[in-house]
């Protein structure tokens, strides 16, 4: 980032996501009306009312980053000369917040030459916030708490492997993909917060043998790097997002301190 320091950007992009939450807890307290998208999945007022504020709070930086979000993804017309653009999941979790079980997210991730190099994840009926940006680290903040540094555990040979999975999906690959490790406990979570959980070392590691978006992913994959954790596919590969054409994720694990 050469017009503008990564510090700044995510306090910046934290009080867009705070009035994002804002929003989202309002309609939250209230009875509201949940649409169909195209691919089945739910809508709500919330979501919509989340994505008007975060992009109009991006698009009011200083700086003019184009901007990919999950309810305007034909309105992208792609990444700027830098290779930047933004990623935005204006709720993350719609099913979590039809449940009303709090563990849902709003997600913004800076994205760099394919790289999240900056990613706020804030959950707002939890009033948690998580920060990380490349070069700078990782933080938690709880309530009007000040932002304490994360970082990931490293798994104590003795000790069952933790394991955050979705309280939304449930995957046989997954489980088979589990076998191997012997001893192990399952930390059931909703949302991006399944990433963070690694990033805080609060579990070891979550493998998401199926389907997930861009943005799903983009925020909370900057925390977990900033934490000193990575996401990869089973394969070895780094998660990356520079192929925007393709906004589905491959299978990925996501690493805290240690491998199995």
């Amino acid at each position: 980032m050469t017009d503008i320091s990564l510090p700044v950007l995510m306090d910046q992009v934290e009080q867009i996501a705070l009035k994002a939450g804002e929003a989202i807890m309002a309609i939250y307290s209230r009875e509201f009306t949940i649409e169909e998208k195209e691919d089945k999945s739910p809508l709500t007022e919330a979501d919509k009312a989340a994505n008007s504020i975060i992009v109009a709070g991006l698009e009011a930086l200083p700086v003019s980053i184009p901007v990919l979000t999950e309810e305007a993804v034909e309105a992208f017309d792609g990444a700027d000369d830098n290779g930047r653009y933004w990623l935005v999941d204006p709720l993350d979790g719609t099913k979590e917040f039809i449940k009303r079980n709090g563990e849902f997210t709003v997600n913004i991730a800076l994205i760099e030459q394919g790289r999240p190099v900056l990613g706020v994840v804030y959950a707002p009926a939890l009033d948690i916030t998580y920060l990380g940006a490349e070069g700078v680290g990782a933080f938690k903040a709880e309530g009007k708490n000040e932002r304490q540094p994360i970082e990931v555990a490293v798994h104590a040979g003795d000790t069952a492997w933790r394991i955050v999975g979705s309280r939304s999906h449930a995957s046989q690959d997954t489980l088979d993909w589990l076998k191997p490790l012997g001893e192990y406990e399952l930390v059931p979570m909703g949302s991006s917060l399944k990433i963070c959980l690694v990033a805080e070392g609060a579990a070891d590691l979550y493998p998401r043998l199926g389907p997930t978006c861009l943005w799903d992913t983009g925020a909370a994959h900057a925390v977990v790097n900033a934490a000193g954790g990575a996401i990869e596919t089973p394969e070895g590969e780094v998660l990356g997002y520079a192929n925007t054409a393709e906004t589905l994720n491959p299978w990925f694990v996501v690493y805290g301190g240690s491998r199995p």
